[in-house]
């Protein structure tokens, strides 16, 4: 199963980005959803985790700038981020969670531009 994520690229300070991430197949059931990142030099850390049945929990960073959604039926997850800073530059991973193992995308780069 791969996990393939899109929507990265360069933006400017303030703009919008939506990633999306899809299963190649389907991987239900989901257990949860997630996106981490991982910025130059510095470890991955989770951005917001969305939990079947609709729940989310976001690092507090992210909290009211990012949203994430699932639809567990697709296998699919997305991450809307809005006011983007520079420092949200990283490569921004995928990750989806089922009851028996977990699985993760190749990561799509972000680029914000100050």
């Amino acid at each position: 199963v791969q996990l393939q994520a899109f929507g990265g690229g360069l933006v400017q300070a303030g703009e919008s980005l939506k990633l999306s991430c899809v299963a190649s197949r389907s991987l239900l059931p989901v257990a949860a959803m997630a996106w981490y990142r991982q910025a130059p030099g510095k470890q991955r850390e989770l951005v917001a985790r969305w939990l079947s049945g609709g729940s989310t929990i976001y690092a507090g960073p992210f909290k009211g700038r990012f949203t994430i959604s699932g639809d567990d039926a697709k296998s699919a997850v997305y991450l809307q981020m809005n006011s983007l800073k520079s420092e949200d530059t990283a490569v921004y991973y995928c990750n989806i969670d089922t009851h028996s193992r977990d699985y993760w995308g190749q990561g799509t780069l972000v680029t914000v531009s100050s």
